[in-house]
């Protein structure tokens, strides 16, 4: 592959983070609109060591039991190890770091939890040209799945890669089913999206158009499967087996997940990172679901890369 050229365009990291803070909002409105009476609140906060962000954060709403979408916009005299890992060359380096993350755990076990991510980093030293990347995507952790869901979500993620290059979506499905798998489980944490990071090889306006598509993309994806889904009836032994799935999340959230590691080693506000937890997770010992049953069901047919567009 070449190299990137960097000189197609000049960096523009404010029409980035412009973005970055229209997105926020727009999302916070499309999930607040499920909720007849509980709000999201916002919790705007600092960073010493350079920047802040601001953090919504919706709990114990009739649909969602905890949904938050964290803009932050950091900046710092040296990478963490977390964001200098895929490029040691740069590490030493100061740097600008934005972007949008949202969580969406619903009460309801039918409808499933959503995860998004859009980002910019730039990487700076004096006398050098300033390196800068994108990184994000999103993904679907169900419960009790519906293929048709599944296949929605798949196809809005093409959909979102298509006008940008007919590469990127085989190649940023792949690597988030490589990326949200759980190597001590041996399984996926769900049915997967997009994962992408160190992108840049569009230039920067067209790199940024394409995670404008990925991030509105997003939200006209999952509201959806939100309103398809948050009046099916459910129990007590579809909450039992959602609460053990979420514990699933929290090891993966806590464990590997990038977005949480470089937020804890650049000093970020703990709060902040930590909103993508569910507020209830269980562990069950030795739990292993009936042979044939739905909860068997997510795991032979779901959490496992498939081809979702396949015949679709």
């Amino acid at each position: 592959m070449a190299e990137p050229d960097h000189t197609r365009d000049a960096a523009d990291p404010d029409a980035a983070i412009a973005y970055f803070r229209d997105l926020q909002n727009r999302i916070v409105d499309r999930l607040g609109a499920f909720e007849p009476d509980a709000r999201f609140h916002a919790d705007t906060w600092t960073r010493a060591e350079g920047g802040g962000g601001d953090t919504r954060i919706l709990a114990d709403g009739e649909v969602f039991e905890r949904a938050g979408v964290n803009f932050s916009r950091v900046h710092g005299r040296e990478l963490p190890a977390s964001a200098s890992a895929r490029r040691p060359e740069l590490a030493g380096r100061s740097f600008i770091a934005s972007g949008v993350s949202v969580v969406a755990h619903p009460h309801n076990p039918y409808v499933p939890t959503a995860h998004a991510n859009v980002r910019l980093f730039v990487a700076e030293k004096p006398g050098a040209e300033p390196v800068w990347w994108f990184g994000g995507g999103f993904d679907l952790t169900p419960y009790y799945p519906f293929e048709e869901d599944a296949v929605a979500w798949h196809r809005a993620a093409h959909d979102a890669c298509a006008p940008f290059g007919a590469d990127l979506y085989p190649r940023f499905k792949a690597w988030c089913d490589e990326y949200f798998h759980l190597p001590h489980r041996g399984e996926a944490r769900g049915v997967g999206g997009l994962f992408f990071d160190d992108f840049d090889e569009l230039g920067f306006a067209d790199s940024l158009a394409f995670v404008q598509t990925v991030g509105d993309g997003f939200i006209d994806a999952y509201v959806p499967i939100v309103e398809a889904r948050r009046h099916h009836a459910w129990g007590e032994r579809e909450r039992a087996f959602q609460l053990y799935r979420r514990g699933r999340y929290v090891e993966f959230n806590l464990v590997y997940d990038r977005g949480t590691l470089f937020g804890l080693q650049s000093r970020g506000r703990t709060e902040s990172i930590l909103m993508s937890m569910p507020p209830l997770a269980a562990w069950q010992y030795g739990f292993s679901p009936e042979p044939g049953s739905p909860e068997a069901d997510l795991t032979d047919r779901f959490l496992v890369p498939r081809d979702w567009l396949a015949g679709a």
